[in-house]
């Protein structure tokens, strides 16, 4: 197993500005990304993909490759998650696997790293994996409205369950961990498809950081493990 991990930084950001370069606990935010995928010793190698030239400089003095730039079509806020990578692949084709670790996941460990890998290698079959945690709200709890107001069950036909306790277990990508065969995710364009695999984390590492509220979750977890 070859294994390419790809962070992708690109310079805007509409809910926290320049996110990928701000301080987070002391440390760019980047860098916990970094650091960890560093620790793991199944990544063979590891780059940053951005456009950014300051986002360039700063992974560059961690110690990270940024092989290329970037094109700025591909920097856009509507830009899919999927086109760095496969432009990525374009430069760097010769590996079997490709991971994708976002920033705004800092506290993702090396660990999960080695765990969601390991899953896909103990499944021969497997073509990829994402990670996931148990969702706060369940979706048998979840409504929508009409033009009236009238609410009504975001699934319909569930079942009545009115304890926590009954629920079945509900799952939601938390954004941390996307892996993949190189050549089954260029066929399908996508880290999802019907095999693909769960690698479950937990709550506390889970924060996706989009907003400033999620910053400040982070940075409590962050100085609470290190007290």
């Amino acid at each position: 197993m070859k294994l390419l991990a790809i962070i992708p930084a690109r310079g805007g950001s509409k809910g926290i500005s320049r996110k990928n370069i701000k301080p987070l606990a002391g440390k760019p935010l980047i860098g916990w990304t970094i650091d960890q995928a560093m620790q793991a010793n199944s990544i063979d190698r590891l780059i940053v993909s951005t456009e950014d030239e300051e986002i360039a400089s700063v992974a560059r003095q961690m110690g990270v490759d940024v092989p290329f730039m970037r094109p700025a079509a591909l920097a856009e806020d509507d830009t899919p998650g999927i086109f760095p990578v496969l432009h990525a692949l374009e430069h760097l084709p010769d590996y079997d696997w490709v991971l994708l670790l976002q920033p705004t996941s800092p506290l993702r460990t090396a660990e999960d790293i080695e765990g969601i890998v390991k899953l896909c290698l103990s499944s021969p079959e497997s073509t990829s994996a994402v990670s996931i945690c148990h969702v706060d709200k369940h979706p048998y709890w979840m409504y929508s409205k009409d033009a009236s107001g009238t609410l009504y069950p975001l699934i319909p036909d569930r079942p009545e369950i009115t304890r926590r306790q009954e629920l079945p277990d509900a799952y939601a990508l938390n954004g941390a961990l996307y892996l993949a065969r190189t050549d089954w995710l260029i066929r399908n364009r996508s880290f999802l498809g019907k095999e693909t695999l769960g690698y479950l984390m937990p709550q506390e590492r889970s924060i996706d950081l989009d907003t400033p509220l999620d910053w400040q979750l982070a940075e409590y977890f962050i100085n609470n493990k290190r007290n």
